[in-house]
C-alpha cells in the first residue's frame, strides 16, 4: 500500500472506530485526545494505541470540534420523572458546552403533538437530535427524523432502532440481578411495579425479573405484579395494591425510583418499618433514591453520562453526514452497577442482615 492509501484510508477513521477498537466510549476517547485527568493510564494507553493503529488525526479531530460552534442538538423530550429528567438534561448541557454546541430543548406532550415536534426541530434548524426515554421508543417520532434527514440518537431504549443510534444498559440482566440480590437476601414473595407499558425497558426489566424467579425455582404469582407508569402516583397505587394482599410481599422491587420512593412512603402510611417489615429496591439511581429514607438499594443507570455519549454519537453522526460519508448507527451498552443501601434486607424471620450477596458484588464489579 503506497503513503497516499494510507493517509486517505486514515482520514476515513473516526472517533467512534477509535472507540470501538479500543473497547472504550467515545466520550473516553474525546477525554484522552482532550488530555483530561479523569481517565485511567490503561485506559489511555489503549485509547493512544487504538489512534495509533488506525492513523486516527486527534488533532484534525480537535480542530473539528473547536469550529463545531455551529452545530446545533436538538433534545426532544417528554418525561414522567422529574429526577430522571434532571439529570439527563444536566449531562446533556454539559457536554454540549464542553463540546461548543447549541442545545435546543423542545417538550412534546402527548401523541398527537409528536409529528409537529418534529416539524418544530426541523423548522428549529437543528442537525440532529436526541430523544431521551419514553420518546426514544416513540417510532412516528424516529421515523420523522429519518425522513427529515436529521441525524438521531436515542438514549435508554430496550429495542434501538435500526435508523438511529442508541446508548443504553443492559435492563434485563439488570432487573436479573436485582431479583437475584432479593432472592439470595432470603426473599420468595417479591412484588415487582412494572413501568410504563410505552417503554421497551419496561419489558425487559419485567422479564428480567421474571428469569431471575424462574431460575430458582420460584412461580409467578401475577398478584405480586402492578402496572406503574413511572410515576410517584402510580408507584403508590400499585404499592397500596401489594401491600393489601391477603399475604403482602415480604419485598418489592420498582422499576424506577420514583416508584420506589412512592412504596417507602405508603409503607410508612402503614405503620410498616423499611427495612425490617419490607424491603424496597428501585431502579436509575436519581438523586431521589439518597434524598428518601431510608436510603433507596437501586440499580445505577449512568443517566448523565449516557445524555453525555449521546451528545458526542450525534455529532460524530452530524460530521460523517456533512461530509458525505454513509451513516453508521451505534448501539453502546454501558454498565450498570447495583448500589446497596438502608432499603433492604432479608425478611424479618430470617434475622440480621447477612454478608453482600453474589449478585451485589457482580453489580459492584
Amino acid at each position: 500500500m503506497d503513503q497516499r492509501t494510507k493517509r486517505r484510508r486514515a482520514g476515513g477513521q473516526t472517533i467512534t472506530d477509535v472507540a470501538r477498537h479500543a473497547g472504550v466510549s467515545p466520550m473516553t476517547v474525546s477525554r484522552v485526545i482532550n488530555g483530561e485527568k479523569n481517565v485511567r493510564e490503561s485506559t489511555r494507553e489503549r485509547v493512544s494505541e487504538a489512534i495509533r493503529e488506525l492513523g486516527y488525526a486527534p488533532n484534525a479531530a480537535a480542530r473539528n470540534l473547536a469550529s463545531a460552534s455551529a452545530i446545533s442538538v436538538g433534545l426532544l423530550y417528554s418525561n414522567p420523572s422529574a429526577a430522571y429528567l434532571s439529570e439527563f438534561l444536566l449531562g446533556s448541557l454539559d457536554q454540549c458546552s464542553r463540546s461548543g454546541f447549541q442545545l435546543v430543548v423542545q417538550k412534546c406532550d402527548t401523541e398527537e403533538a409528536e409529528l409537529r415536534a418534529v416539524d418544530r426541530l426541523v423548522a428549529a434548524g437543528v442537525d440532529g437530535v436526541i430523544l431521551p426515554p419514553p420518546l426514544c421508543d416513540a417510532s412516528a417520532i424516529v421515523e420523522g427524523l429519518r425522513l427529515a434527514g436529521l441525524p438521531t440518537v436515542v438514549v435508554a431504549t430496550g429495542e434501538p432502532p435500526v435508523s438511529a443510534s442508541a446508548v443504553r444498559i443492559d435492563d434485563f440482566h439488570a432487573a436479573e440481578a436485582m431479583t437475584r440480590h432479593l432472592i439470595e437476601r432470603g426473599h420468595r414473595r417479591i412484588g415487582f411495579i412494572r413501568g410504563h407499558p410505552n417503554q421497551t425497558a419496561s419489558a425487559q426489566r419485567y422479564e428480567g425479573y421474571v428469569a431471575a424467579l424462574a431460575a430458582e425455582g420460584i412461580a409467578i404469582d401475577p398478584e405480586l405484579v402492578a402496572q406503574g407508569f413511572f410515576t410517584y402516583h402510580s408507584g403508590r397505587d400499585a404499592a397500596d395494591r401489594l401491600l393489601s394482599l391477603p399475604v403482602a410481599p415480604t419485598a418489592i422491587f420498582a422499576s424506577n425510583d420514583d416508584m420506589a420512593a412512592a412504596t417507602i412512603a405508603v409503607a410508612h402510611r402503614l405503620g410498616m418499618d423499611v427495612p425490617r417489615d419490607l424491603t424496597v429496591c428501585g431502579f436509575d439511581d436519581t438523586a431521589l433514591a439518597t434524598t428518601v429514607w431510608p436510603e433507596l438499594t437501586t440499580i445505577r443507570q449512568p443517566v448523565s453520562e449516557m445524555s453525555r455519549n449521546a451528545v458526542l454519537l450525534l455529532a460524530e453522526a452530524i460530521r460523517r453526514k456533512g461530509s458525505g460519508q454513509a451513516a453508521k448507527p451505534v448501539d453502546e451498552i454501558m454498565p450498570y452497577h447495583l448500589i446497596l443501601r438502608q432499603s433492604d434486607a432479608p425478611p424479618a424471620r430470617l434475622g440480621s442482615k447477612p454478608a453482600k450477596s453474589k449478585a451485589a458484588k457482580a453489580g459492584e464489579a
